[in-house]
């Protein structure tokens, strides 16, 4: 019988460069796709929303895009945006790394 050889697993290897998560998504997602088609949008309408001063807010464009995104895979409770934005790579990406709690989305979505 043969020895069976695997690959060895490296779940907890350090990289001397990070990887980008932009270099992850292909050209064509459907990601870039409303990454593209919100930063084209006048949001100025949705300034309204926010009153200024205290502890800063998550940009309207980065939660609309997020919002866009997530209602095109089906994704409409907020909690699962949320749990999308911690471990999916292309919420990740369109967040640029940030991380909303549920409350706050919900928000958004009462904002929009």
């Amino acid at each position: 019988m043969a020895k069976i050889v695997f690959k060895e697993l490296t779940s907890n290897q350090n990289v001397l460069f990070p990887v980008s998560l932009s270099e992850k998504i292909a050209p064509n997602h459907p990601v870039r796709v409303v990454n593209s088609v919100v930063d084209a949008l006048d949001i100025s309408c949705l300034l309204w929303a926010y009153k200024g001063g205290g502890t800063s807010s998550y940009h309207p464009r980065m939660m609309l895009k997020v919002l866009f995104y997530a209602y095109l895979n089906n994704i409409y409770s907020c909690r699962k945006i949320e749990k999308a934005l911690q471990e999916n790579i292309h919420f990740m990406w369109l967040s640029g790394n940030s991380t909303p709690d549920f409350r706050t989305i919900m928000i958004s979505v009462a904002n929009v």
